[in-house]
């Protein structure tokens, strides 16, 4: 009998799901890495896992320690999830710009959650800063750093990118991520880069992002923004992403990936949050480079339930000047999709 042994040991080994609306407009392969189906129901359970056994192995982490971590939410929900199962404090700071959903479901798994003001990551009061000094005041307390502490990409070199190698057959002519710490696409670049040079790596960047500037002129410029997009964009290159061979970058505004994510729902019942959004738009626009006959791999983050107070919400969305795309029935008219769906989705 093959079992799994506890929580960490589910962590990993997700499918690889064909996007059938999208593969069908582009003429190529557009598959998307289900990492919502992690235990944690997202991608940076990887890394929150790879975080913390970096510190136990370097004995700064102890038995009964504490985990101070400074998230937007996803990685904070991994890492609370992990300290549950290895039994540690987590103690999280996040940004209070955040959807709700997030800080409720920290605080249901037993983290201290400090909602601290919004600033720019040059102030001392970034919460990524005030996490690290949290964590330096405490007696047996390690700071995860997911921005800066290379665990994280080292979870996508050592698991997702293998992943995809074997679920691909090798037979991948890109891959495009968002990227907030630089964790997933850098872990990935690296591994796919030594399978293959020749496989093109795209950053997928929200507006209000200076990620798309670096690639594309060498300088770390902010686009105009801001972005309803939550834990992606960032004003600066971390220790994650630098040195990580980028061969190209997209920009995704805000109602393109609304309109994907509300079409993909209604259409296939995919229900995805506005990272995802982003990565399959990206995937579109990598597709339409290269031409029908490819195979193009993203990345789907987590699911929508995180974000039902905001993307899902449409006081929320006209209050930003978006809006939502909706069905109108029927949909299908002699093919899966009908003409006017995949219209409105070029």
């Amino acid at each position: 009998m093959r079992t799994i042994g506890d929580f960490t040991e589910a962590i990993g080994n997700t499918p690889l799901i064909r996007m059938s609306r999208l593969s069908e407009l582009t003429g190529c392969e557009i598959l998307g890495k289900a990492e919502f189906l992690n235990p944690g129901g997202s991608v940076k359970d990887r890394a929150a896992l790879w975080m913390i056994r970096d510190h136990e192995q370097s004995g700064a982490l102890k038995p009964g320690g504490t985990v101070v971590e400074g998230t937007a939410g996803n990685t904070g929900i991994g890492i609370a999830h992990v300290c549950n199962a290895r039994d540690y404090n987590c103690i999280i700071f996040m940004p209070d710009n955040q959807s709700r959903e997030k800080v409720d479901m920290l605080r249901t798994l037993g983290a201290e959650v400090r909602e601290v003001p919004t600033v720019p990551y040059r102030d001392p009061m970034n919460y990524q800063k005030q996490a690290g000094r949290f964590a330096e005041s405490l007696t047996g307390a390690v700071w995860a750093n997911q921005f800066d502490n290379i665990a994280n990409r080292q979870a996508h070199f050592d698991s997702t990118g293998p992943e995809i190698w074997q679920q691909t057959e090798g037979q991948i002519d890109a891959f495009t991520c968002a990227t907030g710490t630089g964790g997933t696409l850098a872990g990935v670049s690296r591994y796919l880069k030594e399978q293959r040079e020749d496989v093109k790596i795209v950053l997928a960047d929200p507006m209000g992002s200076a990620l798309y500037s670096w690639v594309k002129t060498g300088s770390a410029e902010m686009s105009r923004g801001p972005s309803i997009t939550e834990g992606i964009g960032n004003s600066r290159i971390t220790d994650n992403l630098a040195d990580t061979v980028v061969d190209d970058a997209v920009q995704i505004a805000d109602q393109e990936m609304v309109t994907m994510v509300y079409q993909e729902l209604h259409t296939e019942g995919w229900f995805f949050g506005s990272s995802t959004g982003i990565n399959l738009c990206a995937a579109v626009k990598v597709a339409k480079q290269l031409g029908p006959g490819h195979t193009i791999v993203t990345i789907l983050c987590d699911s929508g339930s995180k974000y039902q107070s905001r993307l899902f919400n449409d006081d929320f969305l006209a209050a930003k000047g978006l809006t939502p795309w909706k069905p109108q029935r029927p949909l299908k008219t002699g093919s899966r999709f009908s003409t006017k769906a995949l219209a409105a989705s070029r």
